[in-house]
């Protein structure tokens, strides 16, 4: 069976994580009422996070320009393989839109974000009220859209690991036997 590499397989999970994180660090943070010192930290480190995600994002997507994903199994039908495509090119659209529409959210807000309290990212748009209200929206929608498929990824994947069992979600397990990189 051809699997994804070692490097694939790794950014794969580190960024499901920190999405999963992320994300239910959002959840949290929003939750909390009035502006307390927990909020604030909270909301430092929910974009550490996404700069991070976004940072790991463009590697993840560098490598995979670079190496192929393993085929499909022949015997998997052309519809499902066209929906894995498109879902996946949706998946890593919004790796990327997720954390940009957030870091443009904060700089619209007003806010700079300083990655890990140790150097301020560029502010490339200036405080915009309306665009902040907009800009808000767009995340959250998003973040929604994201969860939502990645609820189908992960039930397609148990549907390939328990009922079909073809091998699919084999390929992006980690393994601990000598491999490709």
């Amino acid at each position: 069976m051809l699997r994804y590499t070692k490097t694939a397989i790794a950014l794969h999970w580190l960024i499901a994580v920190l999405i999963i994180g992320t994300f239910t660090l959002g959840l949290v943070m929003t939750d909390i009422p009035g502006l307390t010192p927990a909020k604030l930290r909270y909301f430092s480190w929910h974009k550490w996070a996404g700069v991070t995600v976004l940072l790991l994002a463009v590697l993840r997507l560098l490598w995979r320009l670079v190496n192929r994903a393993p085929p499909y199994p022949a015997a998997m039908p052309a519809w499902q393989k066209s929906a894995a495509h498109a879902l996946h090119g949706v998946l890593y659209v919004l790796i990327f839109a997720v954390p940009l529409s957030g870091y443009f959210y904060t700089l619209a807000a007003g806010v700079p974000v300083v990655y890990f309290g140790l150097f301020e990212l560029p502010v490339l748009i200036q405080p915009d009220p309306a665009l902040k209200a907009v800009l808000k929206e767009v995340h959250y929608w998003l973040n929604m859209l994201m969860a939502g498929l990645v609820g189908m990824h992960v039930a397609a994947a148990l549907k390939h690991l328990v009922v079909d069992r073809d091998g699919v979600m084999q390929r992006m397990l980690p393994s601990f036997k000598k491999e490709n990189s």
